[in-house]
């Protein structure tokens, strides 16, 4: 299962109310952008690949997935002692992502430890047997704030075939359920592929049908199992962007995206047309911070460029001293036409993308169909 629940830039889960307390927050239609203060000090979201192990194989994931749990994963222990960190970061949102975080046999106690400490969490769980209705029950009695399930399209065969098993149709639709019978907020993560890109209407629809809290639309980074041919050229980005702005004029739920940076540079001269005003001071904040199930971190899940580890390093020293994330935060070290372009601080492009296109991290967004003034 592609498991992560954010992209480079754009926190994927709604950050909820304790994010209004430490950010200032401009409405885009029903998408949200966080605007943190003091981002290089505080970043909006630290996401946990709290393992790799996942008995799914879904053909868009970026984890090299097995059944059994890495030797080296960090233990309850250490997951408490991140937990700590990101406690007294006051980050707004600990995401819990994998493989599939449901393999851990510690994972309630991890969600109660955050709980406890003030930190809000979030789950993206794979649609396994793993998954029933007593555990989303438990989760939600042990403090979870989200969950996040995976849905590539409209029809069992469709979907089905993203996730490499059959039923898993089923199984998501019931974990919709479960949710929402528990009272818990769910997220829908959907992976645009040319193969999904027809659906797309008539995914809406079945969305709308739910109540969801928020959409999380995962625009593709090339990684061993997708190629690049799987990818949406420039032109289709661009259509889907108007697609998911006209969208979220009329629906009742968020919607977000990951590695589709490009997206928020759509919606701020969406937003300029009508306001007049500059687009580039609608958002701000290069703010994620990626923790791998051994501890190394990065900026992005898909991104491997590490930066530290918080097994001997603390986090927040990381996010802000270390060489990558600052030069991934200085929007005037970009190359091409995203180092041209005047809305380079409202997008920046997708760095991940641009590093498995071009081994570059700071070349042009590869798949941007934007030619700067």
């Amino acid at each position: 299962m592609s498991c992560s629940l954010v992209g480079d830039q754009h926190c994927a889960l709604s950050c909820g109310g304790q994010a209004a307390r430490n950010a200032s927050a401009i409405s885009t239609g029903d998408s949200l952008y966080v605007k943190l203060q003091g981002v290089e000090q505080v970043p909006s979201v630290v996401v946990w690949e709290a393992t790799q192990a996942c008995d799914m194989k879904c053909v868009q994931c970026r984890v090299n997935s097995r059944p059994h749990r890495h030797p080296l994963e960090l233990s309850t222990a250490e997951a408490f002692h991140l937990i700590d960190q990101v406690a007294k970061m006051k980050v707004p949102l600990l995401a819990l992502t994998g493989g599939d975080p449901l393999k851990r046999a510690d994972l309630l106690p991890i969600v109660q430890y955050a709980a406890r400490n003030g930190v809000p969490s979030a789950l993206t769980a794979s649609t396994t047997p793993l998954l029933v209705r007593q555990t989303v029950f438990d989760l939600k009695q042990s403090g979870l704030g989200t969950m996040a399930i995976g849905l590539d399209g409209s029809t069992p065969q469709l979907h089905d075939s993203f996730r490499g098993a059959q039923g898993s149709y089923k199984r998501t639709q019931d974990a919709i359920s479960w949710c929402q019978e528990a009272n818990l907020p769910v997220q829908i993560n959907t992976t645009l592929t040319r193969r999904n890109l027809d659906d797309l209407d008539d995914l809406i629809e079945l969305l709308i049908q739910k109540k969801i809290a928020s959409w999380n639309v995962f625009f593709l980074v090339p990684t061993a199992r997708v190629q690049v041919g799987e990818l949406l050229t420039a032109d289709q980005h661009e259509a889907v962007f108007a697609k998911l702005y006209e969208t979220s004029k009329r629906v009742n739920f968020e919607i977000k995206t990951t590695e589709g940076q490009h997206y928020a540079r759509f919606v701020a001269q969406q937003k300029a047309k009508g306001t007049k005003a500059p687009a580039k001071e609608l958002y701000d904040g290069r703010s994620l911070v990626f923790v791998s199930h051994t501890g190394e971190v990065y900026p992005s899940g898909f991104l491997p460029l590490p930066a530290g580890n918080i097994l001997w390093e603390p986090l927040a020293e990381i996010y802000q001293y270390s060489p990558v994330f600052r030069s991934l935060r200085d929007s005037s070290q970009l190359k091409g036409k995203c180092g041209r372009c005047e809305f380079r601080d409202v997008c920046g492009g997708s760095r991940a993308r641009a590093y498995a296109m071009t081994n570059d991290p700071l070349a042009e967004e590869p798949r941007c169909a934007y030619t700067p003034a």
